[in-house]
Formats: C-alpha cells, structure tokens, sequence
C-alpha cells in the first residue's frame, strides 16, 4: 500500500521528524546548528513560513505554513535532511548497520519517513504551537519552556504570544490526540 501524504496548498502543517534509531544526533549544540544551517538554505530556495520549532536530541517538531499554491513539503524535508546528513557525517561517524539501506546509499541518521499533520483551524493552530514549545518540558529536558535553547518559544515571547513563564508551573491544556496522531 502506497502511503498517502495530506496535498493541500498553502496550508500550514505540523512535523515530527525522528533521527535513526532515536540516537541523540541533535544533542550537541553543533548538530542544532547544522540543522538549522540546512533549513535556512533550503527555506531560501523553497520559501515557507517557520511557524514554531523545536529541536530534541532525537526528534524535532515543526509547524510550517507553505507558500499558496504550494504543497510540496515532501521535497523540502528530502532537501533538509540529505543536506543535514552531508553536513553532519563530514564531522562525525556515521555507521550504516543495514546493509540493505547502506546498498542504497544511505545513512543512518534520519529515520526514513516522518509524520506530519494538516492543521485544520485557529485552535488546531494553536494546540500543536503550545505542544512543540512544551515538548522540551514534556521529556524533562528542562523545567520551563524558555530554558531550552532550541525552540522558537522566546521568538514567540519577544512577539508578545506568551509571557516567559508559560509552561513553568503547569503543563498546558492541549487536545488527547496532540503528539498521537
């Protein structure tokens, strides 16, 4: 069975992207920023709108709202990831275990698909942005939100969305499917 990805242009979407195996790839502060490098580039040629992220050791979220008439976030996560893996494995060790995989020129640092989300309103909207600047807290990365150098929550902050407290005291009130679906 052919696997079926949502195709609706200039809609916004929300991402979880895994490393191979769940290795901590995106530990270290280099690893970020490698990442970050190769989104930039890629946003530069393929525009979206970085809505909110956050980068884990072993997964990220993201929320991105695509040009109109453009649905094509498949190419651009493909570009991100292949152009992260150059730069990664150019410092780092990177083992492919899976001869099958290694046959075919891959590398073990990205698990191969992801999942994404079509978000459907304001409030879904809303729901996944709280989910990915909570997530830091949610795996006891941290104990608030704005102490995770990795999000975009202080982005959010400095644009007056939310006070620099949010999410230290309480987790917040988001929908059961949230992170499930």
């Amino acid at each position: 069975m052919r696997y079926r990805r949502s195709d609706v242009p200039g809609a916004s979407y929300f991402f979880t992207v895994v490393t191979y195996g769940r290795q901590p790839l995106l530990a270290r502060a280099e690893a970020v920023a490698i990442f970050e490098s190769a989104r930039r580039s890629v946003q530069q040629r393929r525009p979206f709108v970085l809505e909110a992220q956050v980068v884990l050791p072993d997964h990220l979220h993201a929320l991105w709202t695509l040009p109109d008439n453009d649905s094509d976030y498949p190419t651009r996560w493909r570009l991100i990831k292949e152009a992260f893996t150059r730069g990664y494995a150019g410092s780092n060790r990177v083992q492919e275990p899976d001869p099958r995989r290694r046959a075919r020129g891959e590398r073990a640092v990205w698990q191969r698909r992801y999942w994404e989300h079509l978000i459907r309103d304001d409030r879904d909207f809303s729901a996944h942005v709280e989910y990915i600047h909570y997530n830091p807290v949610r795996h006891g990365l941290v104990k608030a939100p704005a102490d995770w150098p990795h999000s975009t929550f202080l982005d959010w902050v400095a644009r007056g969305n939310y006070e620099r407290t949010w999410g230290s005291d309480d987790m917040p009130k988001l929908p059961r499917a949230i992170g499930r679906e």
